[in-house]
C-alpha cells in the first residue's frame, strides 16, 4: 500500500484565459508562484519519501519549493504529463469553435475514443496516466510519495478511484495547487482527501473551465 499526496500544478495564464494547455510548456503566473509557496508551507511537517513531478514547466515549478521543503529532489516523469490536444494546444474556446468546428463538436460528446487532431483520446490517456502511478507505487512500496501534476492526470486518478467511465465530463474539483490524497492498494484505490484548498483561502478566485456547465450550455444553444 502507497500513500500518494497529489497537486495539480499553479495557476498559470492560460489557465485564466481557459485555453486548452496540454504540452504548451508555459510557466506559472504570479498568482501560481504564490499558490507553490504555500502549498510547501502546507508541507511544513509533512512526511515524504519521494516527490515525482510532470516535466512540463508549470508542474515543475510548482514542484521545487514542496520539494524544498521536504528536502527531497524531484524526479521527473514524463508520464505525468497533461493530456496532449494536438493541434489545438494552446488554443482558447472560441478559436477551436471557428477554426476547428468539427473537433469541437467531437470534444463535447466527450468520449473515450475521441481525440483532438494529432491528440490523444482519453483512453490512451488514461492508459499513461494510470501506467506512471502504477511505475510510482511499484517504485514506493508501503511510502508517502508527493506527485505534482495537471488537471487531467487527476481526473483520470479519481475515475479509477471512484470506478467511473472514461466518457463524459469531469465529475470531480480539481483545482489549481489543490491538495489531494489518495491510497493505492493492490485491489484499488481509496481517496482520503479531495480538493483541499485552505491554504489558498485569501487568494482571488480561480478561473474554472466546468466542463458539465459547459455541456449544458451548448445544449441550450444548439436547442435555442
Amino acid at each position: 500500500m502507497t500513500e500518494l499526496v497529489l497537486i495539480r500544478h499553479g495557476e498559470t495564464d492560460m489557465n485564466r484565459e481557459l485555453r486548452f494547455q496540454g504540452h504548451v510548456d508555459a510557466p506559472l503566473n504570479t498568482i501560481g508562484l504564490e499558490q507553490a509557496r504555500r502549498l510547501a508551507g502546507r508541507m511544513v511537517g509533512e512526511r515524504a519519501d519521494a516527490v515525482y513531478v510532470s516535466d512540463l514547466l508549470r508542474a515543475r515549478q510548482t514542484a521545487e519549493p514542496i520539494a524544498g521543503e521536504l528536502s527531497l529532489q524531484p524526479v521527473p516523469e514524463s508520464g505525468l504529463r497533461e493530456q496532449s490536444f494536438g493541434r489545438v494546444d494552446g488554443m482558447r474556446v472560441d478559436d477551436i469553435q471557428r477554426d476547428h468546428p468539427e473537433a469541437w463538436a467531437g470534444w463535447l460528446r466527450f468520449e473515450e475514443d475521441f481525440a483532438m487532431p494529432d491528440g490523444e483520446s482519453t483512453r490512451v490517456f488514461h492508459a499513461r496516466v494510470m501506467e506512471a502511478v502504477q511505475r510510482v507505487v511499484a517504485s514506493h512500496p508501503q511510502q508517502r510519495v508527493v506527485v505534482v501534476t495537471h488537471g487531467g492526470v487527476l481526473d483520470m486518478i479519481y475515475r479509477t478511484a471512484r470506478s467511473l467511465g472514461l466518457n463524459g465530463p469531469r465529475q470531480s474539483e480539481i483545482p489549481n495547487a489543490g491538495f489531494n490524497r489518495i491510497r493505492v492498494r493492490e485491489s484499488g484505490i481509496d481517496i482520503l482527501d479531495w480538493a483541499d484548498t485552505r491554504h489558498l483561502a485569501d487568494l482571488p478566485p480561480q478561473p474554472v473551465y466546468d466542463q458539465q456547465k459547459l455541456v449544458k450550455s451548448e445544449g441550450k444553444d444548439s436547442e435555442a
